[in-house]
């Protein structure tokens, strides 16, 4: 049996996209609560859940995003990395070299919007399974292209 890929989720730029979009049924005007929270797209959830992967929050939000974003995808509670409060390796994301930790070899696929060629090199040469870091455009959030290119990785990578 192979080992389910993890998926590591970023919010800000990647759920949520920095440039507002029309979502079907979602109201143009905040509820009074958070003003980004209207962009995020309640169509994403079911197409999270439909990847063949164990979705994780990879999130400054934290647990918040199990209390706020889980519930307007459609989401269950997922697992959250909790990050340390050690600096980045030079030259990386803050993220990456905590990420590698996390996945403890395990495959994964890495969904945010900051994720660079450096990380991906610093990935390769330091993690032992396999990996995919997809740059999310951060104006635009989650898209079908972005779906389809783990769907492909994941399928291909079994």
């Amino acid at each position: 049996m192979t080992t389910r890929p993890l998926i590591f989720l970023d919010v800000d730029g990647t759920v949520i996209p920095l440039r507002a979009r029309v979502v079907p049924g979602v109201p143009a005007e905040p509820d009074g609560g958070n003003p980004l929270l209207e962009r995020i797209d309640p169509a994403d959830g079911p197409r999270l859940r439909a990847l063949p992967g164990d979705l994780v929050w990879a999130t400054t939000w934290m647990e918040e995003a199990n209390a706020v974003i889980s519930p307007r995808l459609g989401l269950p509670e997922l697992p959250v990395v909790e990050w340390p409060d050690e600096g980045p390796v030079d030259g990386l994301h803050w993220k990456t070299a905590f990420l590698v930790r996390w996945a403890a070899g395990r495959p994964f696929v890495w969904l945010d919007d900051e994720v660079t060629d450096a990380d991906q090199r610093w990935v390769t040469a330091h993690h032992p399974g396999r990996a995919l870091l997809r740059r999310v455009h951060p104006f635009n959030g989650l898209v079908d292209a972005d779906f389809a290119a783990v769907r492909a990785w994941i399928m291909i990578n079994r």
